[in-house]
């Protein structure tokens, strides 16, 4: 018994502690706890909307403030806010004051209230801001200036008056209670915006594809002034099987030079052109041959008043007498160089489709001694002649693409030693008719033909007038796109000194064709026929040539070229007839 009473009394001891503890927590609990531990952070963080209404509800009452003590300075009872509805407003006479916050501490009401409230806990540190919680802070705070200064004007506002801004305070509040609650931007969510059309990226100029050249191998020019010029050189041998095309010439290894240039004008309205060649033929071995030839022409195009339009061309040509040609003097060394000085002017005017032309021509040949085998020379003086023209066409434009035309021609030829060696008065004077069409369909066919007569009626009464039919003609076709046939086509009259004859009429005809195989390499062929018809006595030549040719370029300034050519003459005069085939190999450069 003993050993058991003990642990009784241990165990009473227990109760009582536990009883105790009991009670304590009883009482703790049953007495009230001051209502600002539930204003306090011990609740949680408050949100940013709690926080926007307090601010507006502060600056409500401020303004409300502002307004009763502008009241009461003029003498006038203030006004007491009655709301909207009964009940808005609860009725407790004991509510803190108005223009306390959420955020004040409360008022103590007596000493033991104001000992048994713990001190209000040291705030926590705010929580740091997203952008969009900025963004709307700052519109919430233009909102809330606004408001202010508008509140602040009025204020001799009716009871009216202060119902609507009452009902505006209330959207307002709910407007910003709204934005409060919208879901808010991420930050990414700028550059995840569709961008305008017009601000999007354009590629690099230099990386747009640029347009193919028409011909990638053209002389590109150089810019001298006003003008581009465009130079060419070419130099190659020729073997030939008769080095002067001549009865009596035999083969031969030539060294043949030619320089070749274009220039035209870049004016805006005007228009000038000038085109030039020259060629050098020295002998290798074989046959001698030593001549040189050349000719420059220049072209200007002038718009003047009243629709009309001037065209003006000069040229020199210095060229040696042909060994074939009817004047060729026999037993020589050199012949006679032939020097021609011509130049002419053209007025156009159009009127409706009419279409009319007047132009006026100079040519003035001159001849140099021919060199005799012995050593002495032969003037040519009596050669000399000076030949006057003057054309008039009138053309009618049926289309634009064709314009038939006719031409009347008159002229003087004058010669400067009036009697020649041989006691023969050469003047002569000149007469013409002819009728053609000229056809403009772009780069198809462009160009012009005709036909008429030609008579040359020489003033010594002994010899007989130089008359013909006349054939002229300059076209060219392009049938694709890389290919050109041309057909060219001439009457001259070749005056003559020797005795009892007038002279002849040459007609000429070239067919040409030229074929773009590469964009660097060029095929070209050409047949010809002559025919001339000798005045006062009967006699003729006819002349068949064939010529084909290629030229490679290896870039844009340098090419190979090569050709073969074959002519044959063939006369009813003695001593007259000759064939000379050749072929050129050599290299061309242009600038």
């Amino acid at each position: 018994m003993s050993g058991v009473q003990p642990e009784k009394s241990r165990g009473r001891r227990g109760k009582a502690v536990c009883a105790l503890l009991l009670a304590t927590s009883v009482l703790a609990l049953l007495r009230p706890a001051p209502l600002h531990a539930q204003e306090t952070e011990l609740r949680g963080e408050v949100s940013e909307s709690a926080i926007l209404s307090d601010q507006q509800r502060k600056a409500r009452n401020l303004v409300l403030a502002q307004q009763a003590a502008q009241a009461a300075q003029d003498n006038a009872p203030a006004r007491t806010y009655l709301p909207a509805s009964a009940g808005a407003v609860p009725d407790d006479t004991d509510a803190p004051n108005a223009t306390t916050s959420v955020f004040d501490p409360p008022q103590a009401g007596d000493d033991t209230a104001a000992a048994d409230t713990p001190a209000p806990p040291k705030p926590r540190r705010a929580p740091r801001q997203s952008a969009a919680d900025k963004a709307k802070d700052k519109a919430a705070d233009k909102s809330k200036k606004k408001k202010t200064t508008t509140a602040a004007t009025d204020s001799t506002t009716t009871a009216t008056t202060g119902k609507t801004a009452t009902t505006d305070d209330t959207d307002s509040s709910a407007a910003d209670q709204e934005a409060a609650n919208r879901r808010a931007l991420t930050i990414d969510s700028v550059d995840k915006q569709k961008l305008d059309p017009g601000a999007e990226r354009t590629a690099a100029i230099e990386g747009q594809n640029k347009k193919a050249e028409d011909d990638p191998f053209a002389a590109t020019g150089v810019k001298w002034g006003s003008f581009v010029i465009r130079p060419t050189i070419e130099q190659g041998l020729t073997a030939t099987t008769n080095g002067d095309s001549s009865s009596a010439g035999t083969s031969a290894v030539l060294s043949e030079t030619a320089l070749r240039f274009t220039a035209a004008s870049d004016w805006r309205e005007n228009s000038a052109t000038i085109d030039g060649y020259g060629t050098f033929r020295e002998t290798v071995s074989g046959y001698p041959v030593h001549d040189a030839q050349g000719r420059i022409e220049g072209q200007l195009n002038v718009d003047l008043d009243n629709e009309l339009r001037a065209i003006a061309k000069l040229g020199y040509e210095a060229v040696p007498e042909s060994a074939s040609s009817p004047d060729a003097i026999a037993g020589v060394s050199t012949q006679p160089l032939r020097q021609t000085i011509d130049g002419s002017v053209a007025l156009e005017k159009a009127v409706g489709k009419m279409q009319y032309t007047l132009t006026g021509a100079v040519s003035h040949d001159f001849y140099g001694d021919a060199k005799l085998s012995d050593g002495t020379s032969l003037s040519q003086k009596d050669q000399d002649n000076t030949l006057y023209t003057a054309t008039l066409r009138t053309g009618y434009e049926i289309s634009p693409a064709l314009t038939p035309f006719t031409e009347i021609e008159v002229g003087r030829r004058a010669y400067d030693q009036r009697i020649d060696n041989e006691g023969f008065e050469r003047s002569s004077t000149r007469l013409g008719a002819r009728a053609g069409l000229q056809l403009d369909m772009g780069e198809k066919l462009s160009g012009e033909f005709s036909a008429g007569w030609l008579r040359e009626a020489i003033d010594d009464k002994s010899l007989e007038a130089i008359s013909g039919a006349t054939v002229n003609a300059d076209l060219k076709w392009s049938p694709e796109r890389g290919t050109t046939i041309g057909l060219t086509g001439k009457t001259t009259v070749e005056t003559t000194t020797t005795s009892g004859e007038s002279g002849d009429i040459l007609y000429s005809g070239r067919l040409t064709g030229e074929r773009l195989i590469r964009a660097n390499l060029t095929a070209n062929a050409a047949l010809g026929l002559d025919w001339r018809d000798y005045v006062g006595i009967d006699g003729h030549d006819r002349i068949l040539s064939a010529e084909a040719g290629l030229t490679w370029w290896l870039n844009r300034y340098a090419g190979l070229t090569s050709r073969v050519r074959t002519e044959k003459l063939t006369s009813n005069l003695p001593g007259r007839d000759y064939t000379a085939n050749s072929i050129y190999l050599g290299v061309k450069v242009q600038r």
